[in-house]
């Protein structure tokens, strides 16, 4: 039976560890070997209505990387939903590729594809959750610890796709997560009564509060995205005032541990919601969460794409 990534609730504890697991192991086996034949004779459809960096790149070089090829199509090629329907795209598709990738406006046009593909298919964005996101994320606070479960995460800003995956992930990993957004910013009511759920039977502690400077406190990860997201461009300026008091900056990092790490899942405004000598500084792990993208999603794809 087919398996999609479409949200990361669609993984279990183990199943992520799983993931986290595979992703140091192909990292290694990689620094010896250029290419690999894991997914020979594979190929990926990328579906992306909205501009990437970091998404198109990493998915493409870890199909090349595993033996397999990717395949890019923006919405100019294909219309998706207008000059042919999101059904009549998901079928045609699956006749020819081994898995879809797609980034979306809308989380709904993820949820249809899946629906109607006879092949995997992953979230490489949508509104509502960025899962390969939250996963390299998951993936860099391991590399750090040496584990997950019990970690403390401070989210400050805008409760946004990543913030939702991530208080996804959290409940389910027993990882510890304190979110931070000015009132009425906060992430989806039923994203967080989800995340509580989990976290009944892992005892994370997930709080979500109105200030940072408390959510600061005690974090060994501050993470940070841009207040204005794609599809919001004409709310930036309006979001730029209610967000001025969230800014991760050098006062604000003063109430947190000496040892904590700054996390971003970029691309970032500088001078916004991060300044320059904090994003580029020591403490700063955004790099290294980039390049867990990479691996990340080459262990994605192998459990996806391999029956």
């Amino acid at each position: 039976m087919k398996r999609d990534l479409v949200s990361i609730a669609d993984l279990s504890k183990d199943e992520i560890n799983k993931l986290i697991y595979k992703a140091t192991d192909l990292r290694e086996e990689l620094k010896f070997e250029s290419r690999l034949n894991h997914l020979a004779g594979k190929d990926l459809a990328l579906i992306f209505e909205k501009p990437s960096l970091r998404t198109r790149v990493t998915f493409e070089v870890a199909m090349h990387q595993l033996g397999g090829s990717a395949i890019y199509l923006t919405q100019l090629d294909i219309g998706l939903g207008k000059r042919e329907s999101i059904a009549d795209v998901s079928h045609n598709l699956s006749r020819w590729v081994s898995g879809i990738c797609a980034r979306t406006f809308v989380h709904k046009t993820i949820v249809d594809l899946a629906k109607y593909s006879g092949v995997p298919v992953i979230n490489a964005l949508s509104d509502l959750e960025h899962p390969c996101q939250a996963l390299a994320d998951f993936l860099t606070i391991y590399d750090k610890f040496g584990k997950i479960e019990g970690v403390n995460l401070a989210w400050i800003g805008d409760g946004n796709n990543v913030c939702n995956s991530l208080i996804l992930g959290a409940g389910i990993l027993g990882l510890n997560m304190k979110v931070a957004t000015p009132k009425g910013y906060g992430p989806k009511p039923e994203i967080v009564t989800q995340a509580m759920g989990f976290a009944k039977k892992t005892k994370a502690k997930i709080v979500l509060m109105d200030e940072p400077i408390g959510a600061v406190k005690d974090s060994d990860f501050i993470y940070t995205d841009t207040w204005t997201s794609m599809g919001q461009e004409a709310e930036a300026e309006k979001r730029r005032t209610i967000f001025s008091n969230f800014q991760v900056n050098t006062k604000l990092l003063a109430n947190a541990p000496k040892h904590y790490s700054v996390m971003h899942c970029l691309p970032a405004h500088r001078g916004e919601e991060i300044t320059d000598e904090v994003l580029d500084g020591p403490h700063s792990v955004i790099l290294d969460q980039a390049e867990n993208r990479l691996h990340i999603q080459r262990a994605i794809l192998l459990r996806l794409l391999v029956k």
